[in-house]
Parts: structure tokens; sequence; C-alpha cells
């Protein structure tokens, strides 16, 4: 697979600055120095630490997203992937300095964040990579230098907190800071709000640091803006644990690509494992009491839909090692620009045995993720109660539900009703590569599938005996609920709406009879019809599934149910008329007519209605 390299803004040279413009736009209580490129809380408490954080841009919302109260005072940006020089640094200082005094943190393979007591701290929680350090640490130095006053005022942290990379290849360099240093950036912000010493606020950081570990994930390289077009990095079933946020290799590749249930718990064993002589960076004891705060991290090209399962299964696959999970955090919080891949951290928690005061309290730390946070970037955690419970609590039933008040009604031949359900069922599944093909043209591509699910559904009930011949009205609300919970979307909505109303009209037409003739289904399938149209505009000629259908019902009451060999032409004629017919409804609707004339493709959901009516009326 290839990077996507295109992107939305005005000019590459500008998109750093624009996007922070923007920003502040978005979150009025920021200021923004565009020649520094420093983003900073306006109305800053200067009676309390400020955090400077900082690094280069396209970590999004990482790093200026966390600025603002309940987290950091500043940020220090660069461009894409480039750290900020020593002036910009310098300048963010300046800004935040106060009677408290501010930490300093860099971002760059060690993140470093800065703190400082009644004045400043810089805090750059660098991601330990080398530029982010040596000019986070070179303003620092220069500050003191002409500042010698003040030089204990600010302090330094380093985050490093990627397991990926090991102890003898990192040696020299240290590890990269990741998304673990959001949390260090929330505990040391929280901690600073409430007012606490530059010592206390710095030890704590420290202390957090020391204790993330963070896995990473990609499926391809990120692009970035205004460079050529990129070219597949990874095969088209392979991904990378490990990646580095700036295009960097990974520890392994792995093809084909794993299922998450698989490929959760080997990116847990980095974390968790104390035997890895290169990787086993935190102290986890694996004795079933362990706790940890867990951070699942968008890199930026995953949808929500799939990160809400890697959450999920990330949860569950540190559950499976005896792991408790206090607090779980996802969202997009340190990205690398559009990379499709996700990062998982864990806090680990210190356990009762750990005493000493440099250690704080596990109430304290949790209390400190909880706090409030008036930013951008700090997304909605599970706060105050640990997502434990593996089931989902259902909804309380009442003291009895309501039983099913359907009139029992029997085909005229109940074996033969049962087999023409079975042919039809088969028939769908069948025909579901040329609806698919069909559908590929017309519409969305699913209407086959669709289809094959429902029908799949429908006889492993008629196995089951809950589709019977013996009780047509049970057996076709039946059918409606497997279209309404198994197919889905438009059509699933329209065949339930039709199969209950059919349900409603064998037991209104059927006088006293407890025998379904061909007059009461051709009066009841009239009368489904009617109500199916109180729920949608398509009227024949449409190019929908109402043609066929709404052919063979008139056909069938034509002659009162009697010729129902009929019907079925008339609605196989119907469907194949669909050819030629402008879409006025339906997904087709939205597709180029002439594209359709040319190709003289049926609509798919009328055709899945000819296969069905013909199979089940043969």
């Amino acid at each position: 697979m290839s990077a996507q390299s295109k992107h939305f803004l005005n000019d590459p040279e500008t998109l750093v600055v624009e996007s922070l413009q923007g920003l502040c736009t978005l979150n009025p209580q920021l200021g923004f120095e565009k020649e520094n490129k420093v983003v900073y809380v306006v109305n800053q408490d200067r009676s309390k630490v400020a955090l400077i954080c900082g690094g280069g841009s396209g970590h999004e919302p990482s790093h200026a997203g966390f600025v603002g109260e309940g987290v950091l005072t500043a940020a220090v940006c660069g461009s894409i992937f480039a750290s900020p020089n020593p002036a910009q640094v310098r300048r963010g200082i300046d800004l935040t300095e106060n009677e408290k005094g501010s930490q300093d943190g860099h971002y760059r393979q060690v993140s470093s964040m800065a703190y400082a007591s009644p004045r400043t701290i810089i805090d750059r929680n660098f991601r330990n990579y080398t530029g982010d350090i040596l000019n986070f640490g070179l303003a620092k130095e220069q500050y003191a230098a002409q500042h010698p006053g003040k030089a204990s005022n600010v302090k330094f942290v380093i985050v490093g907190d990627d397991v990926a990379v090991g102890r003898t290849q990192g040696k020299i360099v240290g590890r990269r800071g990741l998304a673990g240093t959001c949390i260090v950036y929330k505990v040391a912000g929280a901690l600073a709000q409430r007012g606490a010493s530059l010592d206390e606020v710095y030890n704590t950081a420290q202390w957090v640091s020391s204790r993330v570990g963070t896995i990473g994930v990609g499926l391809e390289h990120c692009h970035v803006p205004g460079t050529a077009a990129a070219e597949s990095h990874l095969g088209f079933q392979e991904i990378e644990i490990g990646m580095g946020i700036h295009n960097e290799p990974g520890h392994r590749r792995l093809s084909p690509v794993p299922p998450l249930n698989q490929l959760l718990p080997q990116l847990v064993e980095f974390l968790t494992s104390t035997t890895d002589s290169e990787r086993s960076f935190l102290p986890f004891k694996n004795d079933g009491g362990d706790r940890v705060v867990l951070l699942v991290n968008n890199l930026g090209g995953v949808s929500e839909l799939e990160l809400a399962n890697v959450a999920g299964e990330a949860r569950k696959a540190l559950v499976a090692k005896g792991v408790k999970v206090e607090r779980l955090i996802s969202g997009t919080f340190m990205t690398s620009l559009n990379m499709p891949g996700f990062s998982i951290t864990t806090l680990l928690l210190p356990s009762a045995s750990e005493t000493g005061k440099e250690v704080p309290d596990a109430s304290l730390l949790l209390s400190l993720v909880d706090a409030p946070a008036n930013v951008p970037g700090w997304k909605w955690a599970s706060s105050s109660v640990p997502p434990d419970t593996d089931q989902i609590p259902a909804p309380k039933k009442g003291a009895a539900a309501a039983a099913q008040e359907t009139v029992t009604l029997r085909a005229e031949d109940p074996k033969a009703f049962e087999e023409a359900v079975e042919r039809a069922c088969k028939a769908l599944g069948d025909a579901e590569p040329e609806i698919t093909r069909y559908d590929l043209i017309a519409g969305d591509g699913d209407c086959g599938l669709t289809l094959k699910a429902g029908a799949a559904a429908v006889l492993k009930d008629l196995n089951q005996g809950q589709i019977t011949g013996e009780d047509v009205p049970k057996s076709v609300i039946a059918v409606a609920k497997v279209a309404e919970e198994q197919m889905g979307g438009t059509s699933g909505a329209l065949y339930s709406i039709f199969f209950s109303a059919l349900a409603q009209g064998l037991q209104t037409h059927r006088a006293d009879s407890q025998t379904l003739t061909p007059a009461i289904w051709s009066a009841a399938l009239s009368s489904a019809l009617e109500k199916l149209y109180t729920y949608t505009r398509a009227r024949p000629p449409s190019r929908t599934l109402v043609d066929p259908l709404a052919a063979f019902v008139e056909a069938l009451g034509s002659s009162q149910g009697a010729n129902s060999a009929a019907a079925v032409k008339a609605a196989a004629d119907a469907a194949l008329k669909t050819r030629d017919l402008e879409a006025k409804a339906g997904r087709s609707a939205y597709v180029e007519g002439n594209r359709l004339k040319e190709e003289r493709v049926p609509d798919p959901g009328a055709w899945g209605v000819k296969v069905l009516l013909e199979s089940l009326l043969q």
C-alpha cells in the first residue's frame, strides 16, 4: 500500500504557522507569537509552576494542542519533524517566567519536560530526539548564564518511553519519546494547577516518565507535505511493529496482518515482559497485582471505528496478563502526520510495597489523570471508574416480557413452504457475485453481500425450526427480524418493514381460516406494499427493489393469488427494465446517469427481488 500523499493546505511552507493560528482561533485562551512559533496561555496564573514543551510539528495535537488550563503553559514549535532552535525556546521561557519557575521538556528520542517553582519551568517533553535535547538544553543553559540567580528555577525532564528501541541500540542516544509524553504532560500540568512547588512537579514528572512505556505499529509510512509523492514502504499484507514517528524503521515486520486479538497480546508483551534483556524497561511484577493507566493513541490515519476496537482489545490483552487497567484513555494525542497506525502506552502505577519520598501515591496519580483539562488535545477518559467489566451490562428486564400475540396460521403445504424458503436462501447466496458486480457499478458494492448475509441467517433459523410452515406469521416475523439485525442499511430496513407488514396482513385478512390460501397471501401482500409506501418515496418505475416487488404484488392481486407464475414473470420483467431506467431513488440516484445506461446494469436490489421470487415460487 502507498502512503497518502495528498493534503489540504495553502502552501507547505506556511502550513505550520497557519495551523497554529487556527488552533488559537479554536482556543481563545491562547496567544501566538508568529516569529518564534510559540503558543502560550495569555492570562497565566504566575503564582504557579509553568510548563513549557516543544519539538517538531507534525505530531499534532502534541505539543500545542495541550497548551491551556490544567496542562501546559506554552509550546515551542519547530517545522515539520524539526526541532525549534534555542532562540525560540528562550522566547518561550520569557513568555512564561513567573514566581514559581518553569519546567522545560523536550520531545525527541527522550521527551523531556522542565519545571520551575515560583518562577518558570521549561517543559520540553523531548521524545529523546537529539535535536530537541540539544536545542532545549542550550536554551536552558543560556538562560542560566544570563540569569544565574534563576538557574535553579528551570528544570528539564526527558521522556523516552519507546520500548521498541533496545538497550544496545539506544545505549548512546537513548529511547525515543512517544505518546507516553502526553501522560507526563497531563500529570505534571494537573499537579502544577493545584499549586504544587517546582520540586514537587519536577520529581513527579521524572517518576512518571520512568514508568511509561509505549509500543507502536504502523501499516505504512506517513507523508510530509511538500515532499515528493511517497512510495509503498510496506507490502499490502505487512505491518511494522515499533515504527518511529518520523518514519524510522521498526523492530520487526509481520505478514500477513494479524487480527487485533492476536496483535495486541504481542504488543502488550513488549510492555510487560521482564525477561527481555533488551526491552524490559518497566518493573512489572506480573503477579496479578500490577495496575496501569492505559493510553491508546491514533498515529494519524486510523478511523475512530478501528481505534475503539484497538482500545477494547488492548485492555483485554492486559487483563489476560493479570494487569488491572485503572484508566483507559483513547484518542489522537501524538501523531505522525497521517500515519496509518496506533500506539499503546502504559503508566505502571506504584505498588503498595513501593515506598519512599520520591514515589508518588497511586491515588494521587489517578486523580491527576482524572483532573479536568481545558485543552483540545486531551480526550475524554474513563475517569474515576476502572474499565473492569468484560461484559457490558444488559438492561434490566421487566417482571415479565409480553408474549407475542400472533395468530397461528398454517401454510397449505407446510413442507413445500419450508422447501421454498430454503431454495430462496440458497439462490440469493449463489447470486451474490452477480449482484455484487452490479452494485460495484450502480451502488456502493455491498448489496450482494447484504442479501447473502440475510439469506444465511434465515436459513439458519429455518434449520433450527424457528421458521416453519406450521406457523407462517411467526416465521415471517422471524424473517423481518433477520432483515433488521443481520442485513442493516436501507435494504434491511425496507425488507424488515415489508415482512413485518406482511405478517400483520396475513392475520388481518385471514377471516376465520386457519390455513393460508392464495387469496389471503395476495391481500396481505397488497397491504404490505401499501404500508411500505408510507416509508419510502420510491414508486415504479424508480430503478429500485420496489419495481419488481410492486409488479409481483399487483399481478398477483389481479388474479387474487391464483396465477403466481404470471406474477413472477412480471417481477422479472420489471427487474430487467431497470437496466434502462433513470435512477430516481436509492444509491443509484447518486451515480452518473449516462454510465448506468451505457453499462445497462440492472438495479442490484431489484435483481435480488427477482432472484428471491423466482426461486421462492418456482
